[in-house]
């Protein structure tokens, strides 16, 4: 939607019961409303002002809305230029599953936030890196690592309920080294193949985030890191028998051959023409 001083885009993914807004407003006003999922806002510039459980409150730069699910609000510009902001929404059920999954079962109640607008940077970056992989193409993956770390962000730093109980149990030291080890067999065996976190951790016996740490720790990667590294490793062998970068880039799973070079390039130090033409006599690697 786009139109006059404000704009505003809008994302979602079904799979993952998420959905993200990015958007600019100057004399939009949001009546009095409220949504069935949890809703963060980061505003990125200019602030705005919103009543919720019966008081004013301003969101300015860098800090973040938190509205319980049900909880009525409404919304306008604080600030002459408007505000932009972003907004994800994560249902309920998801936000269960995921404590569920880190606790084992443990976990009490859903967190509640007892303070709409919260100055908490490290809760604000894990809800835009999640955003920024509802936008984008990003891996599913690596959407699920994300949704993961928000949630984990949102109960253990902001929420009423957060409460010891709700840290996650750390596998034994044997168990961690063998579930990782299955997941990596797994990763190098279909790692070209669409791929579901629940689906590696089914098969390496744990629960989603308990194989998350323990692939970060026995590897030094995330499951999706090191799938991404598994696909440009296989892109480099079809370079080097002369495919060209978007045959590379179509056959091992990646966006478009833009997402494949840019990757290639972070990983390898050079781009996957300068690579391919890398085994001519006199071909020089500098990129």
């Amino acid at each position: 939607m786009t139109g006059g001083d404000h704009w505003a885009r809008y994302w979602r993914d079904d799979d993952h019961q998420v959905e993200a807004m990015q958007a600019h407003f100057l004399d939009h006003v949001y009546p009095p409303h409220s949504h069935d999922t949890y809703s963060f806002g980061i505003t990125d510039a200019g602030a705005q002002r919103f009543r919720c459980r019966g008081a004013q409150h301003t969101s300015g730069a860098g800090m973040v809305m938190a509205f319980n699910p049900d909880e009525v609000h409404d919304g306008r510009a604080a600030a002459d230029l408007g505000y932009h902001y972003r907004i994800v929404h994560i249902g309920p059920s998801v936000v269960r599953d995921v404590l569920l999954d880190t606790t084992e079962g443990r976990f009490r109640a859903l967190p509640l936030f007892p303070n709409p607008v919260l100055t908490d940077h490290a809760l604000a970056d894990s809800l835009a890196r999640l955003h920024a992989s509802v936008i984008s193409d990003a891996d599913p993956l690596v959407r699920d690592e994300r949704l993961t770390a928000a949630v984990l962000a949102m109960a253990r730093r902001g929420a009423s309920h957060a409460r010891p109980h709700m840290l996650p149990r750390v596998p034994t030291d044997h168990a961690r080294r063998e579930a990782a080890r299955r997941a990596r067999a797994m990763l190098d065996d279909t790692g070209l193949q669409p791929l579901s976190a629940e689906q590696l951790a089914e098969a390496s016996g744990c629960s989603r985030y308990a194989l998350y740490r323990a692939f970060r720790t026995e590897f030094g990667l995330a499951p999706s890191d090191y799938r991404r590294q598994v696909r440009l490793r296989h892109g480099r062998a079809l370079l080097r028998n002369g495919r060209t970068p978007a045959e590379a880039a179509s056959a091992t799973g990646f966006a478009d051959q833009a997402h494949f070079s840019r990757w290639f390039h972070r990983v390898y130090g050079i781009t996957p023409g300068v690579f391919r033409l890398s085994g001519g006599p006199r071909q020089s690697a500098r990129s």
